[in-house]
């Protein structure tokens, strides 16, 4: 197992790399560069990255947010473009060290949530939120527009302004679209990309929808289980994997973490994992948690040692934190909370080792 971070870059993240090689068993990042979907990255810029990063004694396997433009999952013309651009972006990050390409396949909306500070009244700290009543009556538009004012100055990952200013018509290309036809969209995809992966020993691991449910009419196709079966025999290839994020498929209890992990490890098909906790507040109604099991509703225990037991080597990182000590930063990802996610489940790691010999 290696423990990551999660990093924005030294110009848009107030976390420094010094505090988080501090982190105790803390190994590298998984990190990005601000780039919007479709773009072939710079290798220059990226290169500098790398450079910055192996100088304060960290590695940079793993990269998250190398996004899917909105034309290749609704399979118009200009997709093959935006997927060249892909392909040779994954092509350049294979070149400095990259092992593991962490994407989603939603269409508009990477992730959703309705508050993004919500007050936990049992200690006053507080954490990104989602009510399903709170946004009955209202548009994408609004929002969007809402998450803009509680984003606290910080660009939110998967809420990038260039591609949400052309969101109503982004919107009526979508409609139609099925389940089905999205996943065809995949597969060519895939076809084109996996084939690449496996020449450069890179992995892409796809995100689970997030929250677990489709979300104003769109098509989602990743948020269970059997979905993610249907995403691997889409193109069966051991570069053809899962990023397991606990949180996101966690959103619907329906859905039970613990032997989804333990199914795609014995596969061999987690590339990297998101862990961390939420507490249920009602149907489609919860908020993100402390990673301590019994302050959320996840044994963590149960996922770590699921980890342990298919796929120890996999990379980790602690994801969503609560706002804490007065912290303030990017709604998620402050510095305090994910630091002691990152104890808790090192702990729980050393425990379930030491128990296991």
């Amino acid at each position: 197992m290696k423990m990551t971070f999660r990093w924005f870059g030294s110009g848009s993240d107030p976390v420094p790399l010094k505090y988080i090689r501090q982190i105790p068993g803390m190994t590298g990042l998984m990190g990005l560069l601000d780039k919007p979907a479709g773009v072939d990255w710079p290798e220059d810029e990226f290169k500098a990255l790398v450079e910055e990063v192996h100088e304060a004694g960290l590695e940079l396997e793993v990269v998250e947010s190398v996004n899917v433009h909105e034309d290749i999952k609704m399979g118009v013309p200009s997709r093959d473009e935006y997927i060249d651009n892909y392909i040779s972006t994954v092509k350049m990050l294979a070149r400095h060290g990259v092992k593991v390409v962490i994407y989603n396949f939603m269409p508009v909306f990477d992730w959703l949530r309705t508050d993004l500070a919500r007050v936990i009244p049992e200690d006053g700290s507080n954490s990104m939120y989602y009510d399903e009543r709170e946004i009955s009556g209202l548009g994408p538009l609004d929002i969007v527009r809402r998450m803009g004012e509680e984003s606290g100055g910080f660009s939110l990952p998967g809420w990038e302004p260039e591609r949400l200013a052309l969101l109503e018509k982004t919107l009526r290309q979508y409609e139609g679209m099925t389940g089905d036809g999205l996943r065809a969209n995949y597969r060519y995809f895939l076809d084109a990309v996996i084939p690449v992966c496996e020449d450069v020993g890179v992995r892409m691991a796809c995100h689970p929808d997030d929250p677990a449910w489709p979300i104003f009419g769109l098509p989602r196709i990743a948020h269970s289980q059997e979905d993610f079966d249907k995403i691997i025999s889409l193109r069966d290839s051991p570069a053809n994997t899962v990023c397991l994020c606990t949180g996101s498929l966690g959103s619907n209890p329906e859905n039970d973490v613990v032997q989804a992990i333990r199914h795609f490890g014995e596969m061999n098909r987690i590339g990297a994992m998101h862990v961390r906790n939420l507490k249920f507040l009602g149907e489609r109604h919860f908020r993100e948690s402390a990673h301590l099991s019994s302050v959320g509703d996840l044994d963590m225990y149960a996922v770590m040692k699921a980890i342990y037991d298919t796929c120890p080597d996999t990379y980790i990182r602690p994801d969503h934190g609560r706002m804490i000590w007065d912290e303030t930063g990017r709604p998620g990802y402050g510095l305090y909370d994910r630091a002691l996610g990152v104890a808790y489940l090192t702990g729980l790691w050393e425990a379930i080792e030491k128990n296991a010999k």
